[in-house]
């Protein structure tokens, strides 16, 4: 009876804040609804074109090109890691909440070897927390694979700019060729496409590829893309500077990284490998020179 009262308290407010994730998530408009009624219409595009755009937004539901400028904060970070769904928030609330929920109920059952309230209270608060690191990990990794991947699309953007493909074209092309080495970056640079497509400026679609990801090599690229437009200079010579410039931050990043080797090893030298050395070295003479010091001990 003493567990039942603060287990139905726990639930009550998992519950409360259950419903309000799923309200907030509700609450989000999305801007490729309003897009995809207008282009039903005749008067912006031929029947059978805009019968093929709206059946590939419709295949590509789960990368709903919305402004990340209107997400909250946990909708954003689902959306960098890549979940793009309506329902991602929900499910990620339910996953935290059920996780926590578990953790309570297995710590404090009559079952667990000493069920203790500030143990399943500790354990619950790390279940609600865990799934919002993997989130974080997510991030970071999806980020890593845009960021190495960037160069590569580049140097494409440029061949393809050079050839006499516009920057719209060149950018469809470029998310056409990485669809199999860098899927991450294909899926982003798609949707600018369908973005644009479906009537957004390109500056906005730029905007919002460099929110969705949180890379700041692409938030870069967006502003370099965007005062090309702006100013009328050459796409081409553009991208090639941004080119070189990416690529010699890419050394710097690499060179930092090697310099930070040396002081990631001092933990594992100095607590793993440097008792073992000091057993092997001091440890037979130690043995001896308690043996000498004390021999009736020894008897």
């Amino acid at each position: 009876m003493a567990l039942l009262l603060p287990l139905m308290g726990f639930l009550f407010v998992s519950l409360l804040v259950a419903a309000v994730g799923l309200l907030m998530s509700q609450g989000a408009t999305a801007t490729i609804e309003k897009r995809l009624g207008e282009l039903r219409g005749p008067t912006i595009l031929p029947t059978p074109r805009a019968d093929r755009l709206t059946g590939t937004l419709k295949r590509l539901g789960k990368m709903a090109p919305q402004s990340p400028s209107d997400l909250t904060k946990m909708r954003q970070r689902l959306v960098q890691a890549g979940f793009r769904g309506s329902e991602a928030i929900t499910v990620f609330l339910g996953i935290r909440l059920g996780l926590a929920l578990v953790t309570f109920a297995v710590l404090s059952s009559p079952l667990a070897v000493r069920p203790m309230l500030w143990v399943a209270l500790v354990g619950a608060a790390l279940g609600y927390l865990l799934p919002g690191m993997a989130l974080g990990r997510m991030v970071g990794r999806r980020q890593h694979r845009i960021r190495l991947s960037l160069p590569d699309a580049l140097d494409l953007l440029v061949v393809s700019v050079e050839a006499g493909l516009g920057l719209d074209q060149a950018l469809q092309r470029v998310g056409e060729e990485l669809a199999f080495a860098h899927r991450e970056l294909s899926d982003e640079l798609r949707l600018v496409n369908l973005e644009m497509r479906a009537g957004k400026a390109r500056a906005e679609a730029l905007r919002n590829l460099a929110d969705r990801t949180g890379v700041e090599d692409l938030s870069s690229l967006a502003t370099m893309l965007i005062q090309t437009d702006r100013f009328g200079t050459s796409v081409a010579r553009s991208l090639r500077v941004h080119s070189d410039t990416l690529r010699s931050k890419r050394k710097q990043r690499a060179e930092e990284a090697a310099a930070k080797t040396g002081v990631k090893m001092v933990f594992p030298l100095v607590f793993c490998i440097f008792p073992a050395v000091w057993v092997v070295t001091i440890g037979p003479a130690a043995i001896k020179f308690v043996e000498v010091l004390f021999p009736l001990a020894n008897k």
